[in-house]
C-alpha cells in the first residue's frame, strides 16, 4: 500500500508499506518508530492509501480514512509486523528479519476507512 501522510510544515509524505485489512474492515499498519510517517499519523490522523494490482497496474483502489486505533504496546506491534512479514513472504521470512523485528520500537495503527474511490475496469 502507499501511505500518504502530511508533514507538520503541510508537505504530502508518502511511503510504501506492508499492509493487512482487518476482519471489521480497518486497515492495518505498522511502522518502526520514530519514522517521519508514523510521526504524522501520530500527529494527524487522516490518511489517504492507494493499492495497486500487481497483475494489472491499471487496476487500483484509493481509500481516505483515518486512524481510529493505535497500539503502543510494543509487544503487540512487533508480533503485528512478524504476522505481517508472513504474509508478504509466505514461504517464511528470514530468521534474521524475525529477530530484527521483535528488536524494535514499533507501533500498529488501525485505519477506518471514510472513502473510496477506484479504477478496477478491465
Amino acid at each position: 500500500v502507499t501511505i500518504a501522510t502530511i508533514d507538520p510544515d503541510g508537505a504530502p509524505r508518502q511511503v510504501v508499506a506492508w499492509y493487512r485489512l482487518e476482519p471489521d474492515g480497518r486497515i492495518l499498519l505498522n511502522s518502526r518508530m520514530p519514522r517521519r510517517w508514523c510521526t504524522n499519523l501520530l500527529r494527524e490522523r487522516r490518511v489517504a492509501l492507494s493499492i495497486i494490482d500487481s497483475a494489472d497496474p491499471y487496476r487500483w483502489i484509493g481509500l481516505t480514512g483515518v486512524v481510529d486505533e493505535v497500539i503502543d504496546d510494543v509487544a503487540i506491534s512487533r508480533e503485528d509486523i512478524v504476522a505481517l512479514a508472513h504474509r508478504y513472504h509466505p514461504e517464511g521470512p528470514s530468521e534474521a528479519s524475525i529477530t530484527t523485528f521483535r528488536s524494535q520500537p514499533r507501533v500498529t495503527f488501525l485505519v477506518r476507512v471514510t472513502g473510496v474511490h477506484e479504477h478496477l475496469e478491465d
